[in-house]
C-alpha cells in the first residue's frame, strides 16, 4: 500500500465513522480494527518481512521543532536537527534524550502549536479500548490505542521515530483527522497498559507458546484421568524396571551400560569433532552509518538485584549504539521494591521503561522476558543479565553477523566469559567449562550449522522470529537452550559471532549448587513431560516467514 493511498484511505474511512450514527458501537469497533493498521503504517513504516534491510528515514524538514523555535536557541535548534539527520530518528526525539525537555513538556508546546489533543488517559478504562483484549499487545508495540469517547473514535499516539513528524504531515494534509488523534506520552501509555490490561499482557506472556505449539512447552499436563488410573500408571513405571532387574539382572545391566557407552562416545566425538572445526569466514559487508541502524532493545530481568543495576546501565550506556535508537526494557517482579527504587534513584531515562511483571503464571525468568516482548519496538532483540558487562561494540557486531548470514539466521550469540578468576577455586573451574563451552564446543556446533544450546544472556534475536516461534518458555527454566533448539525446529539457525559479554561466576559452594541444580532441572523438565521426543516428531510448524533475499 503506497503511503498516499494509505493516507487517503484514513480520511475516507474517518468520514464514514460520522455517517454510521445509528450503529456506532459496532461501526466504531469495526473501523478502528480496519483503521489501526492504517494508522500504524502510517505513523511508523511497516516492519521489514526479513528484518534485514536498514532503518527508513523520513526525509523533509523538522516540522516537529517548530513548536520549540521560540523556546531555544536557534543553534540548539540546528544541533538538534544535524543529529537528527545522523541517526534517522526525529529531532524533538534528539532534545528529550539530551535532556533539554521532558516528554510531556515537549507533547504540550507540539499541542499548542497544532491544536491537537493531550490524552491523559486518566479517565478511561480497558471497555474504551475498541480492540480486542488479544490484541492489546499490538498497541504496546506501536504506541497506538483507538478508543471510544463521547461516542467518538480517536486514536491515542506516544510519538517515537518520526511519528510526531508524520502526524503534523498527516493532519496538514487532512484536517479532518485532527480531532480523532490524540497525544500522550511514553510513559502515560506503558502505564495505562500496565494498569488497565496488565495481568491480560502477563496472561499472554505466560500462556502464548503452550497455546500455540503445546508439544514445544514444558508446562504441566492437565490431569485428565483418574486418580486411581495415574496411580496404577506410576506404579507400574516402577515395576517394569524392577521385573527386569529380577528376571535378567546382567542383560538389563549390560544393556544399559552399552546404551549409556554409545550415548557418550557420541558426544565426546561431536565435542572433539567441535574442537577441531575451523571457523568459516565469511565476508564482511560494511558497517551501517547511524542513521540506517534499527531500533535495538535491550531487555534485563531483574530480581533482587539493587546493587547491579546502576552497573549494568552504566555498560549498557557505554554500548557503541545511538542512546535515540535503544529501547530497553528493564522487567522487576512486584514485590521486589529494593530495585524498583535502586532504577528510580537513577533519575529520568527516556529511552528506559520499567515493567512490572504481574503475579500471573510462574515467576520464571523467561517469562518476565516475555512480558517485556509484548512492550518491544525494536528490530531486534537482545537480553542480559544484571551483572553482565557486554563489549562496546556487541550491538553493532551482532548486526553485521544478521546482514552477513541472511534472514535464516534468527539468533547470535555472543561468548561469556567469567572474570572473577580470582574469587576462588569455582569461579576458576567455571572460566575453563565456559572458554570449551563458548569458544570452542559452540563454535563449532555453529560451523557445522548445528542447533545451538544458547547462552543465559548475549543472545541476539530478530524480533519477528522470535515472536512466531511463541518466545521464550515460562515453565523452563532453562530457556535459552529450550530456545535455541526450538528455532532449529522452526527451520530457523543460530550462530556464534566474535564478541564477549564478561560476567561473574558463584564463588560459594551452595550458590553454584542452586545453579547447576537449576540448569539440570530445566533440561530434565522437557524429557520428564515427554515432550522432548514427541516435539521433533509430532510436530510440524509453519514454514518460516522469511524470504531468501539478498542482505543490503
Amino acid at each position: 500500500m503506497a503511503w498516499g493511498s494509505g493516507l487517503m484511505a484514513v480520511a475516507g474511512r474517518a468520514s464514514e465513522v460520522d455517517g454510521a450514527r445509528p450503529q456506532r458501537f459496532a461501526s466504531l469497533t469495526a473501523s478502528a480494527r480496519n483503521l489501526t493498521s492504517y494508522i500504524a503504517g502510517l505513523l511508523g513504516p511497516p516492519p521489514s518481512q526479513n528484518d534485514n534491510r536498514p532503518g527508513i528515514r523520513e526525509p523533509g524538514p523538522a516540522v516537529e521543532l517548530d513548536c520549540l523555535r521560540h523556546l531555544f536557541a536557534p543553534s540548539l535548534i540546528a544541533a538538534a536537527e544535524r543529529r537528527s539527520n545522523e541517526i534517522g530518528v526525529g529531532a524533538e526525539r534528539v532534545l528529550i534524550q539530551w535532556g533539554v525537555i521532558s516528554e510531556d513538556a515537549y507533547l504540550d508546546q507540539l499541542a499548542i502549536h497544532t491544536g491537537l489533543q493531550i490524552e491523559t488517559l486518566d479517565d478511561l478504562s480497558l471497555a474504551d479500548c475498541l480492540l480486542p483484549h488479544d490484541g492489546l499487545h499490538l498497541c504496546a508495540r506501536h504506541g497506538i490505542l483507538p478508543i471510544r469517547q463521547r461516542g467518538e473514535l480517536a486514536y491515542v499516539s506516544a510519538p517515537h521515530g518520526y511519528t510526531a513528524r508524520r502526524i503534523i504531515r498527516l493532519i496538514t494534509e487532512y484536517p479532518s483527522l485532527l480531532p480523532r488523534v490524540r497525544l500522550a506520552s511514553t510513559a502515560r501509555f506503558n502505564a495505562f497498559l500496565e494498569n488497565q490490561s496488565g495481568n491480560i499482557l502477563a496472561r499472554t506472556a505466560a500462556e502464548n507458546l503452550v497455546t500455540r505449539f503445546p508439544p514445544l512447552s514444558a508446562a504441566p499436563v492437565p490431569a485428565s484421568s483418574s486418580r486411581l488410573f495415574r496411580f496404577g500408571r506410576h506404579l507400574l513405571r516402577l515395576a517394569a524396571p524392577v521385573a527386569l532387574l529380577t528376571l535378567a539382572p546382567m542383560l538389563v545391566i549390560d544393556t544399559f551400560g552399552l546404551i549409556l557407552a554409545i550415548w557418550f562416545l557420541l558426544f565426546t566425538s561431536l565435542r572433539l569433532a567441535g574442537c577441531l572445526s575451523p571457523p568459516k569466514r565469511r565476508r564482511q559487508r560494511p558497517r551501517l552509518p547511524d542513521s540506517q541502524l534499527p531500533i535495538y532493545t535491550v531487555i534485563a530481568a531483574l530480581y533482587r538485584e539493587a546493587s547491579s543495576v546502576a552497573p549494568l546501565m552504566q555498560y549498557i550506556g557505554a554500548l557503541d549504539y545511538p542512546p535515540e535508537k535503544l529501547d530497553i526494557k528493564l522487567v522487576i517482579e512486584t514485590d521486589d521494591l529494593g530495585t524498583r527504587a535502586a532504577i528510580a534513584r537513577l533519575g529520568p531515562m527516556p529511552h528506559v521503561q520499567v515493567i512490572i511483571a504481574p503475579d500471573v503464571g510462574p515467576r520464571t525468568k523467561p517469562k518476565a522476558l516475555n512480558c517485556a516482548l509484548n512492550f518491544a519496538r525494536g528490530t531486534f532483540i537482545t537480553v542480559f543479565d544484571a551483572e553482565d558487562r557486554p563489549e562496546p561494540g556487541q550491538l553493532r557486531d551482532a548486526l553485521d553477523v544478521f546482514r552477513t548470514y541472511g534472514p535464516e539466521v534468527a539468533c547470535a550469540q555472543a561468548s561469556l566469559c567469567i572474570d572473577n578468576t580470582a574469587d576462588g577455586w569455582i569461579p576458576r573451574m567455571f572460566t575453563a567449562e565456559y572458554a570449551g563451552q563458548f569458544d570452542v564446543f559452540l563454535q563449532g556446533f555453529s560451523n557445522f550449522e548445528m542447533p545451538l544450546p544458547l547462552g543465559g544472556s548475549s543472545n541476539h534475536f530478530r524480533t519477528s522470529v522470535l515472536r512466531e516461534v511463541g518466545g521464550w518458555d515460562p515453565y523452563n527454566v532453562t530457556e535459552d537452550a529450550d530456545l535455541g533448539f526450538r528455532l532449529a525446529r522452526f527451520r530457523y539457525r543460530c550462530v556464534m559471532f566474535p564478541s564477549t559479554t564478561y560476567e561473574e561466576a558463584p564463588a560459594r559452594f551452595t550458590a553454584w549448587l542452586r545453579q547447576r541444580s537449576r540448569w539440570m532441572k530445566g533440561w530434565m523438565r522437557p524429557c520428564q513431560q515427554r515432550r522432548f521426543i514427541f516435539a521433533f516428531s509430532n510436530f510440524t510448524p509453519t514454514k518460516p516467514h522469511w524470504q531468501p533475499a539478498v542482505a543490503t
